[in-house]
């Protein structure tokens, strides 16, 4: 089993989020941290947080999970604590991908990162996953989308279409200004829902938390 760990959240869990079960073809458990909303990790880095997250991980630890994950990107902040705290692989963030994805390019051009709030991504976040100093743009969902009120100020309701445009859009833009870019990585795990529609414009390789899961788990299968 993988384990998940989950923020305290209201939008919709569809089809191709991390959230939802029937997302995955092996079984997965969750664990929620109460009152984690997505507004205490993302903008607010509240390091208050990190007890209960780490608790979170050794409940699933113990519950039989052979490796443990989260539900959203921002955790990369807390990687190291979070690992060291469990004696099975544990990966926080997509974000743990940057450096491989730069590898696998044969270290050309850089790495394109499509985050949900650009203003709370930063170099800790970076620094967290070993990211730091590796070539890269980053490039963040619009405060006023579709997207922000839904997966950062965590709204029940959500306009799927719009959001998908949104997400081709910003990520099509990225990479017509940026054109070096040789791979995506898609830090929020929301995005996953949106992969396919995302893979079909940029035509590069795109990265999220869902390659990653399957990577993990096919390694421990």
């Amino acid at each position: 089993m993988i384990g998940i760990i989950l923020l305290d959240t209201r939008f919709p869990r569809l089809p191709g989020d991390i959230g939802n079960p029937a997302t995955f073809p092996f079984p997965v458990i969750y664990e929620k941290v109460g009152e984690a909303f997505p507004s205490r990790v993302v903008s607010e880095r509240d390091s208050s947080l990190l007890l209960p997250f780490i608790e979170a991980a050794k409940t699933l630890e113990k519950k039989g999970a052979m490796a443990i994950t989260t539900s959203c990107g921002f955790l990369a902040l807390w990687q190291k604590e979070m690992v060291s705290a469990v004696r099975v692989p544990l990966f926080s963030s997509s974000l743990v991908q940057i450096p491989w994805a730069y590898e696998l390019m044969g270290k050309r051009g850089r790495i394109g990162v499509l985050t949900a709030d650009r203003d709370s991504l930063t170099a800790d976040h970076l620094k967290g996953v070993g990211a730091k100093g590796i070539p890269s743009v980053i490039h963040g969902m619009k405060p006023e989308s579709e997207f922000h009120r839904v997966y950062v100020r965590n709204s029940p309701d959500m306009d799927f279409p719009r959001i998908e445009k949104e997400l081709v859009t910003e990520a099509s833009s990225l990479i017509a200004r940026h054109p070096d870019i040789s791979a995506l990585v898609l830090e929020c795990t929301n995005m996953a829902v949106f992969g396919r529609s995302v893979r079909e414009v940029v035509k590069i390789p795109v990265f999220d938390i869902l390659t990653l899961t399957h990577y993990i788990h096919l390694s421990l299968k």
